[in-house]
């Protein structure tokens, strides 16, 4: 059977365009969104466990975890805190981007070139919090052995592997069977 083809009218460019945008749109805010300090995933508190930057009970199984010393937690601990104070301002930074764009896409005319613009400060905030991040890691780094590092991201693989594996199996039992 042919296939049919159509040919790209400008109504249809625009509509693509549009819908493309919207798309970009949505990704930049998602993107955004996951650059929070909370979502950070390479850099984030998500690397010394579930409960947050500097608390909770799956940070403090991973410093149980590599024998961190109360020096080491405290220390560690301040770190962290320091790193989500700093990051509380980018985040409502971030937020104030988006509402933005959600103000910008909602025009009867959207202004690609102020959107662009919107983009590009979403761009820097995202990359401001990942430099806050590392910086973060950098410093927890100076406090843990080499030796502690290393059973850290050892935990960190074999739980990362587990959330696979359930992740994997949620959706075998989802599939429709036929």
């Amino acid at each position: 059977m042919p296939v049919k083809t159509r040919s790209l009218t400008p109504m249809r460019g625009a509509r693509l365009f549009g819908a493309a945008l919207l798309v970009a749109l949505s990704g930049a805010y998602v993107g955004v969104a996951h650059a929070q300090p909370m979502m950070a995933p390479a850099a984030g508190p998500m690397m010394f466990g579930h409960g947050g930057p500097h608390g909770g009970r799956g940070f403090e199984r991973m410093l149980d975890g590599v024998n961190a010393t109360p020096e080491q937690r405290s220390r560690i601990q301040e770190i962290m805190k320091a790193a989500a104070t700093d990051l509380r301002t980018q985040r409502e930074a971030s937020r104030n981007l988006r509402e933005q764009a959600m103000t910008l896409f909602a025009q009867p005319t959207v202004d690609a070139r102020a959107l662009e613009a919107l983009r590009q400060q979403m761009l820097q905030q995202h990359d401001a919090t990942s430099r806050r991040w590392t910086q973060a890691m950098l410093d927890v780094s100076a406090v843990l052995t080499p030796e502690q590092r290393k059973q850290m991201v050892d935990r960190m693989q074999q739980r990362r592997d587990m959330m696979q594996r359930h992740q994997q199996e949620r959706r075998s039992l989802q599939q429709p069977k036929g």
